[in-house]
């Protein structure tokens, strides 16, 4: 396992340096200039000259070898440079809004995952009953209702019932957790809901398919009581593809709640990378895509070491 860990993480380094490469000069391609961008564009008279000289300042009139050569020797150094836009470090842009997006993805886990495998269960050992049935449509309905749109729903009941309002300013939850929890708990359910669709699904189709398996009427026939061959045999097995799903969507949330921060009034990494690209500043995409592979590189190690968890077949000793 050790060993397997060790090749793993090594493998990050050509990975990382693959993407850094990749989104270096796909930026430079798409069209744009953040600094005509930021100082002419609300319309001001600002003289070539002075454009310039903000373009020199922040080395932007280097060839394109010699920035990739920066910013390469700042990525080795772990840093991400300034934004364009704010002239702040990336990595304090970045900071100030990760911990927001990341307590949502959290608890849209923990909210999906409770609700999923219970659900996922009965559906596939009733199946064909009327609790597998409304299941199946529960899960439907979270499949094809939008995210943003569901949380729009929920912002609708608050206000209708409880005069309730998303707060304007974020509370971190050492400060207030009572207050972080009541304005972060409503965008973990809109997207949650689909969350729990997709691995309450991956679940009961996972969990008929180990039902039908021999080892499972072996241990029927040997006697074993029925919820020891559910819950030690069968669901142990039927959770592995489930593992994935559910390592994948983690990551996917921590940048791709996009709408539903818009609709709760959230400052999240999925606005900053809105504004980030509405303005051009590149070295800010930059640090969010890498920061976000970093991210699906070990949400997936994680996902592979707890394969052998759940699976006692699976050995990594090579």
């Amino acid at each position: 396992m050790l060993r397997y860990t060790l090749q793993r993480l090594l493998m990050v380094i050509p990975t990382l340096l693959g993407v850094a490469v990749l989104v270096f000069f796909m930026l430079r391609v798409v069209p744009g200039d953040v600094i005509e961008v930021k100082l002419r564009g609300d319309g001001g008279t600002v003289s070539q000259e002075v454009i310039d000289a903000e373009r020199k300042r922040f080395g932007l009139d280097k060839p394109l070898i010699y920035q990739f050569g920066d910013y390469m020797y700042g990525l080795a150094k772990l840093d991400l440079g300034i934004s364009l836009w704010t002239e702040r470090p990336v990595t304090e842009e970045i900071s100030l809004r990760l911990a927001l997006s990341l307590q949502v993805a959290i608890m849209a886990t923990i909210f999906a995952v409770l609700l999923a495998i219970p659900l996922g269960t009965m559906a596939a050992l009733m199946r064909g009953t009327w609790v597998d049935y409304v299941v199946r449509i529960v899960t439907i309905g979270g499949l094809s209702i939008p995210s943003f749109w569901f949380g729009m729903l929920i912002m609708m009941a608050l206000l209708y019932y409880y005069n309730w309002l998303p707060p304007i300013t974020f509370t971190p939850i050492h400060v207030d957790p009572v207050a972080n929890l009541t304005q972060l708990i409503w965008p973990a359910m809109a997207v949650g809901y689909r969350y729990c669709a997709v691995v309450a699904r991956m679940i009961r189709s996972s969990l008929l398919e180990v039902l039908n398996e021999d080892y499972i009427r072996t241990a029927r026939a040997k006697g074993v009581f029925e919820n020891k061959v559910i819950s030690r045999h069968a669901l142990r097995n039927a959770l592995l593809p489930a593992i994935t799903v559910i390592g994948i969507e983690f990551a996917f949330l921590i940048g791709g709640l996009v709408v539903t921060e818009q609709v709760f009034n959230l400052n999240g990494i999925g606005k900053l990378f809105v504004q980030s690209v509405s303005r051009s500043d590149f070295t800010l995409i930059q640090g969010m895509v890498m920061m976000l592979a970093v991210a699906y590189i070990f949400v997936n190690l994680i996902v592979d070491l707890l394969y052998a968890v759940f699976d006692p077949r699976i050995r990594y000793g090579t």
